[in-house]
């Protein structure tokens, strides 16, 4: 059991883990920025310390101030909470580095798992059903060749993307052209990799994820399904459990599918494999 943990987030996260280590008892150490040292979170934990300006980059993204602190405080983790350097394989390499533990999983994890082109050749390589479309980063003269080969209408995604951005459906050669330019300044922008792929994109899709939860001794259990398809530009509105058209045979072999992958990227702590059903399950 750790004595303190480092909190590498703000807001109603920061505050949800902050409790939970009362709770058990475990000591915590808020990061603020000039603008939010005011919040809540910084008022609630056992010890505050500021780490910059508001601007994220200059603060809560800030790997070398934070780990600084956490060594100054004696923090023998660090919890990051739901974005920001939750899935940055450079911070999570340099605390292991550093000898302090990552609440997540691993920077060799996060590398294979945390890139959608990657995850996709590995899903492919252990025999995982996934989307039609290109196995790596593409031009746009290989990404019309490829939506020749299987059809409009396609969708173009951010290899290192999230939450919708650097997304568009293009359907036909003209639109593919116009949006990869497009999807690629955004993605750069948004994540600093330009790389897109491209897949068939299926219509009227559902989307199912089903979330992992796994420990360093190589155990797995999934929680089952959560319906995710009621969205707003590609962010998730609601969700619900169970599926209405996920069947006991369907959900046996999505659970299974979902621990396989898991399994294989050596992946520990909680996340999630998201699905697509399309109308014929």
């Amino acid at each position: 059991m750790f004595r303190k943990i480092l909190v590498a987030n703000r807001g109603e996260i920061a505050l949800r883990i902050i409790r939970t280590c009362k709770e058990m008892d475990v000591k915590t150490v808020a990061v603020y920025s000039d603008a939010d040292k005011d919040s809540l979170h910084v008022k609630y934990a056992d010890e505050a310390v500021n780490i910059g300006k508001p601007l994220a980059r200059k603060s809560y993204l800030n790997r070398e101030k934070i780990i600084e602190v956490a060594k100054t405080t004696g923090a023998e983790a660090i919890h990051p909470g739901y974005g920001l350097l939750a899935e940055d394989d450079v911070f999570t390499q340099a605390c292991e580095d550093d000898g302090i533990k990552f609440i997540g999983p691993s920077s060799e994890t996060q590398r294979k798992a945390g890139d959608k082109i990657e995850a996709r050749r590995e899903a492919r390589e252990i025999g995982i059903p996934i989307s039609p479309g290109s196995e790596g980063a593409v031009s746009v003269e290989e990404a019309v060749e490829i939506a020749k080969e299987i059809g409009y209408p396609v969708i173009i995604k951010a290899s290192g993307g999230g939450g919708g951005r650097g997304m568009r459906i293009a359907n036909d050669a003209t639109e593919l052209d116009e949006f990869l330019r497009m999807a690629k300044g955004e993605a750069s922008a948004a994540f600093g990799n330009a790389d897109l792929y491209i897949e068939k994109y299926i219509t009227e899709p559902r989307h199912i994820e089903f979330q992992i939860l796994a420990d360093e001794f190589g155990n797995y259990i999934h929680m089952g399904e959560r319906e995710c398809s009621i969205q707003k530009r590609y962010q998730k509105l609601i969700e619900e459990s169970p599926s209405t058209v996920v069947d006991e045979q369907l959900r046996k072999q999505m659970g299974d599918a979902a621990i396989k992958i898991m399994s294989s990227v050596g992946y520990f702590n909680a996340g999630t494999v998201e699905f697509l059903v399309d109308k014929d399950k």
